[in-house]
């Protein structure tokens, strides 16, 4: 370590921490991870999924491990260094981010992901602070720390990833998930990416798939038989809930964008495109023509690569190309007014009816406390029992597992309201059998 010189922190977790470094020798700066953990042989150090997953994955998208230094028994990553994450990226913004860059970060993201899925590992904690960026147009991913090899067999642990981009699946304690839980957390990242706010912000995981269910519905038990049997062995009941629209919870996506939210987000993690499915979709064909089979597709590579077309085919594509531009005109034209109007605190509704937030917004608060703080979610309805009082849950229970459950005090209203059944609290007694 005598070759680098420490400049300042970066950060702290629960396994290691991050200091900014320079190359004495050729001032370059590197990131460097300090694990908390002694390690007293290489063997132990060459072990872990972080250097495994790390050494064989090498990519553009792919954060790049330099060197690994055991000293004193102490084990120090250096890391390439980038400026940022994607949630300081976020915040630093004044206005949304026009949806060209969304896509551009989006197809990053999938880029680097097809290939760790392709090479055999998925990441499994999957969230803005893993993305470390330069600016929107260079983005790569971070922490491999819970990266497991495809190939490896179940059972997983049932705790991995940050709650709020969390599966469903893992929510109701599968051992069994795989590759579409990282497509999950990309759904939730991008719903994130056009309105600066959290998808699903939960407080717990009982809270976390009650705001799953108030955008997506209650899952469908005929298309998703397997999440009724997780929930089932939990004594957990699904609260019913009609499903939104999601332009009415992203309204600045375009409907491409929707499309392959909706795709992402799938209940069931069959359903879920994988990564490189999903960089076919529409989405990222921007001013790319596409063809019915009955015509032939065609593709527009270099002009002097091109085949000779029929006079009545060509006047036909370039009627069908003239129509993509005026809809992605007309997308652009939305996207201005979007784009251009600034995010003062006028425009902020969710945060200005807290005034316990705007005391909290004074003080210094890390990233979790922030998106806490300033996340103000609009719940759908309730098709069932209670729909009032379905609607006016907006804070749940501290605890994070569903053994231990102990508090909950969903109401607004009334908060010394805490009626019980069966030394129960009335909403969990519900849910839970």
């Amino acid at each position: 370590m005598n070759r680098y010189m420490t400049l300042n922190q970066l950060g702290d977790g629960t396994y290691g921490s991050v200091v900014l470094g320079q190359n004495i020798d050729t001032g370059e700066k590197v990131a460097i991870k300090r694990m908390k953990r002694k390690y007293y042989s290489w063997d132990e150090a060459m072990n872990l999924r972080e250097v495994k997953s790390l050494k064989k994955l090498n990519h553009a998208n792919l954060i790049k491990l330099r060197e690994v230094i055991r000293e004193n028994d102490t084990l120090y990553f250096v890391f390439e260094y980038m400026k940022e994450n994607l949630y300081q990226l976020m915040r630093s913004q004044s206005k949304f981010f026009p949806e060209q860059s969304i896509r551009n970060i989006l197809y990053q993201i999938l880029q680097g992901l097809a290939f760790m899925h392709r090479h055999g590992f998925f990441h499994r904690d999957m969230k803005p602070e893993n993305l470390l960026c330069c600016g929107p147009e260079l983005v790569k991913i971070a922490d491999f720390g819970l990266a497991r090899e495809t190939r490896s067999r179940p059972p997983y642990t049932d705790y991995v990833s940050t709650r709020w981009y969390r599966a469903p699946e893992v929510l109701l304690h599968s051992i069994n998930y795989s590759t579409p839980i990282d497509l999950w957390a990309v759904g939730c990242i991008m719903a994130e990416l056009y309105t600066f706010r959290p998808l699903f912000p939960g407080t717990s995981e009982i809270d976390q798939i009650f705001k799953i269910c108030s955008v997506l519905g209650t899952p469908d038990k005929k298309e998703w038989f397997e999440g009724y049997q997780l929930a089932s062995a939990m004594s957990f009941k699904f609260p019913v809930f009609k499903r939104l629209a999601l332009n009415t919870v992203v309204p600045n996506a375009s409907r491409d964008g929707i499309h392959l939210m909706e795709l992402l987000l799938s209940w069931n993690p069959i359903r879920r495109p994988s990564a490189q499915s999903a960089l076919r979709q529409p989405y990222f064909q921007v001013g790319q023509l596409r063809l019915n089979q009955d015509v032939g597709e065609v593709s527009y590579a270099k002009i002097g690569q091109q085949k000779r077309q029929p006079v009545q085919l060509m006047k036909s594509q370039i009627s069908l190309l003239q129509s993509n531009n005026n809809k992605q005109l007309k997308y652009e034209k939305q996207w201005e007014t979007l784009a251009n109007k600034p995010i003062g605190n006028k425009e902020k509704t969710w945060y200005d009816n807290d005034a316990d937030v705007m005391v909290l917004s004074k003080k210094k608060l890390s990233a979790k406390q922030h998106y806490l703080s300033v996340a103000r979610y609009v719940t759908g309805r309730a098709s069932n029992f209670q729909a009032a009082e379905n609607e006016n849950m907006s804070k749940s229970m501290r605890n994070d597992t569903f053994p231990s459950v102990s508090k909950v005090s969903y109401g607004q209203g009334d908060k010394n309201k805490n009626s019980k059944r069966h030394g129960k609290n009335e909403w969990t007694s519900k849910y839970l059998e």
